[in-house]
């Protein structure tokens, strides 16, 4: 495999894993960017645009990275507070009226950001073509009675995330959620990622698609828990319903979808983007802008959720937006956020040894969290430290 791009001295263990991932885990085509301190120190990228494609894959290839979007609008939430616009131990009403509903008057922001809201389903599942309006998706959240008393549990909200911070960021800023996310994040940090994709971008972006992961001779398969197994398989499971309130799926290659925005999973970007945005989080990219104040950071990742998980079924922790660094979803080391995509993508921050990490793919393999060719990157990354 003919890997293009460039690699600072101490990270080529890097490179050789993204081949490797080629090579042995089945990779059609992907990306990967890593910056130290704010200077870009791994941009690699290799194999074909599409995933079902001949046509290669070039630096400025973006894909669609599903829930590594949630980041980067958990992110956006954040800068509002740092800015004095939202208060975190609010209710959702106070921003919102008509959220209260049906027993979600005391949803605060702070539950809804750690998934701790209690509405990761929809007794009405949206079409894809109502999912992309944000006024339906709004008014369905906010008609939706909860599965548990907000607060009380968590549980991975995979698709409602997008209406529930949308709205917010329409409500307080007065301004549609992708552009305000391109006015204040994307554009001043010069970050190649789109909520709603301009159809100037729209050639830029590859052909996304499910693959299966290759039989390695000798390899330990691992098999999911029986509870994780048969909550994915129960039609009626809080799982199979988190997952299913746009049915039927959508096809994530058709324009439209493109066009809509739904920061829960539909954010198209570069490696580049995802890591770019990341470095802004905790420090200065290219000695220019830092869109987080150290406080805000550190708000970030200060644990809000942790334990069993009633919708991935799977211990899961999270902070006030991001997924933290655990078994379910390991990233670089115990203070790392940020957040990956079903299926493959994966964006977070280490602000310990100052990493930012962004990959994206265009071919998605099996499982939620923990993607073996992200993994494997990850720990070239962790070693080309030294940790």
């Amino acid at each position: 495999m003919n890997v293009n791009g460039t690699v600072a001295e101490g990270f080529e263990a890097v490179e050789e894993a993204f081949a490797a991932n080629f090579a042995r885990l089945g990779e059609r085509g992907a990306a990967v960017t890593v910056y130290r301190h704010g200077r870009r120190v791994v941009h690699l990228w290799a194999g074909t645009r599409d995933v079902d494609g001949t046509e290669p894959w070039e630096e400025g290839t973006a894909q669609v990275v599903r829930s590594a979007t949630k980041g980067v609008v958990a992110a956006a939430l954040l800068l509002l507070h740092q800015r004095g616009e939202l208060d975190l131990d609010a209710p959702v009403a106070t921003y919102w009226p008509e959220y209260k509903a049906n027993g979600k008057e005391h949803t605060l922001i702070r539950h809804l950001l750690a998934h701790r809201a209690g509405v990761p389903v929809l007794d009405h599942p949206l079409t894809p073509e109502q999912a992309a309006d944000p006024d339906l998706g709004a008014a369905a959240v906010a008609a939706q009675a909860p599965v548990w008393e907000p607060g009380t549990a968590h549980g991975y909200h995979a698709q409602t995330f997008s209406w529930l911070t949308g709205e917010l960021i329409r409500r307080i800023t007065g301004r549609p959620v992708g552009e305000w996310i391109a006015d204040e994040i994307t554009g001043p940090v010069g970050a190649g990622l789109w909520l709603g994709l301009p159809e100037r971008e729209q050639e830029r972006v590859g052909r996304v698609g499910a693959v299966e992961p290759p039989h390695i001779e000798g390899a330990l398969r691992t098999r999911p828990k029986k509870a994780v197994a048969d909550a994915y398989a129960d039609p009626d499971s809080l799982t199979r319903r988190a997952f299913a309130a746009i049915t039927p799926l959508p096809d994530e290659n058709a324009p439209a979808y493109r066009a809509a925005a739904l920061p829960a999973s539909n954010g198209i970007a570069t490696a580049d983007g995802l890591a770019r945005i990341y470095a802004s989080l905790i420090g200065e990219v290219d000695g220019g802008i830092r869109l987080f104040t150290p406080s805000t950071m550190e708000l970030a990742r200060t644990e809000q959720s942790a334990g069993p998980d009633r919708v991935l079924m799977v211990n899961t922790r999270f902070g006030l937006g991001p997924m933290l660094h655990g078994p379910a979803s390991p990233l670089l080391s115990p203070g790392s956020f940020g957040h990956p995509g079903r299926g493959g993508a994966l964006g977070f921050a280490d602000p310990e040894s100052g990493i930012a990490f962004g990959y994206v793919t265009n071919g998605f393999q099996p499982g939620v969290t923990a993607d073996p060719r992200a993994q494997s990157l990850v720990r070239a990354v962790r070693g080309a430290l030294g940790a």
